[in-house]
């Protein structure tokens, strides 16, 4: 048994990957390939895809890095000094985080998704890396722009050096918001006419309405570009989740308790 894994090329020293829903052990709504500890799995089969996945890459089982995520712009480095944490500090450190990055060689940072976009940077100049997971809340926030500030601070990171992809995650069709979404990407900047349309939407009541559909895939790409990212350097996966839940788990389809895809990269030396 194997988990089935979406790869990116972002260069020779990293490897960098989207976990399918396929080749693990959790079963119902979690089949097959779950590592997510907080989507309510049953523990014991978590822990044995979380095992199946670092011997295929491998990794060492402590090398797996995933944060509980909140939805928010909380990045968190991961040096040598959180290996020596006891579990209880690991965890709390792991708390209410949403972009984790790292120096330190076969050390996988990851994100966990199901609709929400990751996005994985790789700084090739200053061998450092992160893992970004950007939901409606965190693109508001900016969570890409805050993980490459961070990154700039701890390793020197420039954008203008940076290689990033943004893996599979619902799209613009697929990804119906109300008004006050939408107002909330106004209010905060976002260039909604590039990144909104409305779709029609034939109500319960028999009338017609029209919904607002948000594009998080190029909302995320233009924050990076923003940030001095080259466009050249931005990968897309283009793979709506909602659209192909018999390969990627998508919360919309299947209700939040059910799986989560691994969005994981790291360093190979």
């Amino acid at each position: 048994m194997e988990p089935e894994l979406l790869t990116y090329d972002l260069g020779e020293g990293v490897r960098a990957f989207s976990t399918k829903r396929k080749g693990g052990y959790s079963e119902g709504p979690y089949a097959s390939f779950n590592a997510n500890a907080y989507c309510g799995d049953d523990c014991c089969k978590v822990r044995l895809n979380r095992e199946l996945l670092c011997r295929c890459l491998g990794l060492e089982l402590p090398r797996l890095i995933m944060p509980r995520q909140v939805h928010g712009a909380c990045v968190r480095r991961i040096g040598e000094g959180f290996f020596g944490l006891t579990d209880e500090a690991k965890a709390a450190a792991l708390e209410g985080v949403d972009a984790v990055m790292t120096d330190l060689p076969h050390t996988c940072v990851s994100v966990s998704t199901a609709d929400c976009i990751p996005i994985l940077i790789y700084d090739a100049a200053h061998h450092a890396v992160a893992a970004v997971h950007a939901g409606w809340r965190g693109t508001l926030q900016r969570i890409p722009l805050a993980a490459l500030q961070a990154m700039a601070e701890a390793y020197g990171t420039k954008p203008p050096e940076v290689r990033a992809v943004v893996g599979p995650g619902i799209s613009l069709e697929a990804f119906e918001v109300g008004d006050e979404v939408y107002g909330a990407f106004f209010e905060a900047g976002f260039p909604m006419e590039r990144l909104a349309r409305r779709f029609p939407l034939w109500a319960l009541s028999g009338r017609e309405a029209e919904k607002w559909h948000i594009d998080l895939w190029q909302a995320n790409v233009g924050l990076l570009e923003q940030a001095g990212v080259p466009p050249e350097n931005i990968q897309v996966a283009g793979i709506c989740t909602y659209r192909n839940p018999e390969c990627f788990f998508s919360a919309r389809r299947l209700g939040v308790r059910s799986g989560r895809i691994l969005n994981g990269i790291f360093l190979k030396s």
